[in-house]
C-alpha cells in the first residue's frame, strides 16, 4: 500500500517495502507548450555536498561512477515524465543521500517558472515488482521557482528512508548545483586577456587652408610717353605728365583709353563713375571732381540729379528763343495804338 507524503514527511523502506533491493524514483508534471523540464540526481556525502562532479547524474551524465544510480529518461510508458533507478545495495558507502530535483531548461531566457507547471509529483516504486511505495504531490510555494528539489533517499543506519522535500529555487538548476557543490554547471572563469595597449590617438584633421587675402587692384603699369613733347594728364594738365593709360568712362559717350597721371589713374580705378566735372573752357580734358566726404555733402555740398540738369537745359532753350526774338531785324508783328479815322479827319 502506497504512502501519501506531505512536505517534510518520510517513509522507511524496511517497514513499507521489506527486502526491496532496487527502487525507481518516478517524476511527473504537466506543462504548457515550449516547456522542457529535466530530472537529475545528486549523490552526496556526509557534508551534504556531491562527492565529485561525476556524482551529479543528469541528461549529460546518465550514470554515477559506481553504476548504482542510472537516469532512465522517459522509457517504460505510463504517466511518468522521467525515471531514475537506484540499486540500493550497490550505492557507495560514502554516499549518505541521493537528492532528486527537476529544473526548467533555459527558464530565464524563456521567462518560464513553475507557476505554469501543474500536477508535479514524485513517487517511489519497487523496481522489481513495480509496486508504489510512496507518493508526494509537489506544490510550488511562490510560483517563481525555476527548479525544485522533489525528494531524497537517505541512509538511516542500515535502513533507507525517502523524504518529501518540495524546496524551490529561483536560480534554476545552477542554484541547486551551487548548494550541493557541483562545479560542472558553473561558468568557466574568463581567461586573462592580454593587456591591450591604448589605441593610438586619431590624427587630428588638417587645419583648413586660410582664405586668400583680398586682392587690391594694382595701379596700372605706367607707359613712357612717346614723341617730342610729353602728354600731360588728361584730367588736369597741372598734374604733370600723363604716364598711365586707363579706361575712362565719361558721363556721356563711349568709354575710351586716356593717359593720366598716377594719382588720377588710381582714382579712376577705385571710384565708381560718373565722377567728372563739366568740360573746362580752353581744354579738351575734364577734371576729376574732388572727393567730398559724406558728412560734408550732407552739410554744405550740393548735388544735382538728371532731372535738375534737364530742367536747366530746358530753361536755357526757352531763354535763347526769347533773346533771339529780341535781336531780330524783322519788324515786330505788333499793332500799337490802333484807332479809326473818318473822312472829315475828325478824331474821336
Amino acid at each position: 500500500m502506497s504512502v501519501a507524503l506531505t512536505k517534510g514527511g518520510n517513509v522507511s523502506l524496511n517497514r513499507q517495502a521489506p527486502g526491496v533491493r532496487s527502487v525507481r524514483v518516478c517524476l511527473g508534471w504537466t506543462a504548457g507548450p515550449g516547456y522542457d523540464l529535466d530530472a537529475s540526481a545528486l549523490l552526496c556525502g556526509a557534508s551534504g555536498k556531491v562527492l565529485t562532479d561525476q556524482h551529479f547524474v543528469f541528461f549529460n551524465n546518465l550514470q554515477s561512477p559506481d553504476g548504482a544510480v542510472r537516469h532512465l529518461g522517459a522509457d517504460g510508458g505510463g504517466g511518468d515524465r522521467e525515471r531514475i533507478e537506484v540499486r540500493l545495495a550497490d550505492v557507495s558507502a560514502d554516499v549518505q543521500k541521493v537528492v532528486f530535483a527537476v529544473a526548467i531548461y533555459d527558464a530565464a531566457q524563456r521567462r518560464q517558472t513553475f507557476r505554469q507547471v501543474r500536477g508535479a509529483y514524485v513517487r517511489l516504486t519497487d523496481a522489481d515488482g513495480g509496486a508504489e511505495v510512496a507518493r508526494y504531490d509537489v506544490t510550488p510555494e511562490t510560483g517563481s521557482e525555476t527548479a525544485m528539489v522533489f525528494g531524497e533517499l537517505y541512509r538511516n543506519g542500515a535502513d533507507w528512508k525517502f523524504r518529501a522535500i518540495g524546496q524551490g529555487y529561483a536560480s534554476g538548476l545552477a542554484g541547486i548545483a551551487t548548494d550541493f557543490g557541483v562545479d560542472v554547471l558553473q561558468p568557466a572563469p574568463a581567461a586573462p586577456s592580454a593587456p591591450v595597449s591604448a589605441p593610438a590617438p586619431a590624427p587630428l584633421p588638417p587645419m583648413p587652408a586660410a582664405a586668400p587675402a583680398a586682392v587690391v587692384p594694382a595701379v596700372p603699369k605706367a607707359h613712357p610717353a612717346t614723341g617730342s613733347s610729353p602728354v600731360t594728364c588728361f584730367f588736369d594738365p597741372t598734374h604733370g605728365v600723363g604716364s598711365a593709360v586707363v579706361l575712362w568712362q565719361p558721363q556721356w559717350g563711349v568709354p575710351r583709353q586716356v593717359e593720366t597721371c598716377a594719382a588720377c589713374a588710381q582714382r579712376v580705378q577705385t571710384t565708381v563713375p560718373p565722377f567728372y566735372t563739366p568740360p573746362q573752357a580752353g581744354y579738351p580734358q575734364q577734371q576729376v571732381q574732388p572727393h567730398v566726404p559724406a558728412q560734408q555733402q550732407d552739410q554744405g555740398g550740393r548735388r544735382f540729379g538728371t532731372g535738375a540738369m534737364l530742367g536747366a537745359g530746358a530753361a536755357g532753350l526757352v531763354g535763347g528763343m526769347l533773346l533771339n526774338e529780341a535781336l531780330s531785324d524783322d519788324e515786330p508783328q505788333v499793332v500799337v495804338n490802333n484807332y479809326y479815322e473818318d473822312d472829315d479827319d475828325s478824331f474821336f
